[in-house]
């Protein structure tokens, strides 16, 4: 039987970058003050919504130095928790989602992070990248997190043709072992933000230009 493609695709990856990252975070020099608990990736990821990987870290750091609980965002001013998230854009709406969302965590889970993915897109800001990163990095469920360089490299390559990310879980879902699934992420997006940068692909250093659609229809 063949090797499955997006597996091998997927081991390569892994050679060039370790751990991968997660929101906020990566492997590459970077210790992070906070574990991928529940709580942190949860709210990391809100926090990534729209703007660029630095700004997430920027932000995330200034919140969880100040409010590193449930609680404490739960009871926190939605100004000053906006002041602290500026870095990531839209602070004004990112902080009213991220302090509502905790106080339904509070208030309706125990202060504990739901692990099923239809109760996770329950709460504010909550969508289904959100939900399958809080699964896949800090509860290590099989689930495909599929954010824009995830949906971008997966087309260019042409492991899938999709339109928007939510076609692009179930794509991927369909054509990688379940066992796979959270290293999908967590490789990809690395390789979206060294390699294949968007607008400013090095396919040069790439190491699965053998298998990229993109590749092979502009290099001869």
């Amino acid at each position: 039987m063949a090797e499955n493609k997006v597996c091998v695709i997927l081991d390569r990856m892994a050679k060039e970058y370790n751990k991968g990252c997660y929101p906020g975070r990566n492997s590459e020099g970077l210790n992070p003050e906070w574990e991928p608990d529940p709580f942190h990736v949860l709210i990391a990821t809100i926090l990534s919504q729209r703007t660029k990987d630095d700004n997430t870290r920027k932000a995330s750091d200034n919140l969880f130095r100040k409010y590193d609980s449930i609680e404490l965002i739960a009871d926190a001013d939605v100004d000053d928790v906006a002041k602290l998230i500026r870095p990531a854009g839209f602070p004004g709406q990112k902080a009213k989602g991220i302090v509502e969302c905790c106080r339904r965590l509070r208030d309706e889970y125990g202060c504990k992070v739901p692990s099923e993915t239809e109760e996770l897109l329950k709460l504010p800001m909550v969508g289904r990248k959100t939900a399958a990163c809080v699964r896949s990095y800090a509860m290590n469920l099989p689930s495909v997190c599929v954010d824009t360089h995830v949906h971008r490299i997966s087309n260019l390559m042409g492991l899938v043709d999709t339109k928007n990310p939510e076609e692009t879980e179930y794509a991927l879902m369909a054509i990688t072992p379940e066992d796979r699934w959270n290293d999908i992420n967590r490789y990809i997006v690395r390789h979206g933000q060294v390699v294949c940068i968007p607008n400013h692909m090095r396919c040069q250093k790439c190491m699965v230009t053998d298998f990229c659609r993109y590749y092979a229809e502009n290099h001869e």
